[in-house]
């Protein structure tokens, strides 16, 4: 896999909001012309994307915000929503990790659960509703 693609509303909040999850920018570009127009099925697509990626540089997002056409707004997705249900982290802290998204928007779902001796986890909400997990090794 090389990336995950995702619609943003405001992509300046959604990279300080990765950024503060720990990932890096790796850089940004506008896009327009045939060539986005042609694979997203669409006419007079203009973008902006930014692409971030992960501290072990495994892993990347693809943050998109459009321009034109304007992206179709949708209601949050519930966590049972059929579909791409979520994006997991793997953090070292997970406490450490929620307290410096909270200031970037990030709103715990439900709350933070153990599962076994194995893990901490716990789904929020991220930049434009989308659902994002954290995962805390701790067997």
């Amino acid at each position: 896999m090389d990336n995950i693609g995702i619609v943003v509303d405001d992509l300046d909040a959604a990279v300080a909001f990765f950024t503060a999850l720990g990932m890096e920018l790796e850089g940004e570009a506008e896009l327009s012309g045939p060539c986005p127009d042609q694979m997203l099925g669409l006419d007079g697509v203009r973008t902006t994307i930014a692409m971030m990626r992960t501290p072990d540089g495994h892993g990347k997002l693809e943050l998109t915000a459009f321009h034109s056409p304007a992206p179709i707004p949708t209601p949050p997705p519930a966590p049972h929503t059929l579909g791409v249900h979520r994006v997991m982290f793997a953090v070292d802290d997970l406490d450490a990790t929620l307290a410096r998204l909270r200031p970037h928007g990030a709103e715990l779902l439900g709350e933070v659960t153990q599962y076994e001796t194995a893990y901490r986890l716990c789904n929020l909400r991220g930049p434009s509703g989308i659902i994002v997990a954290l995962a805390q090794e701790i067997g």
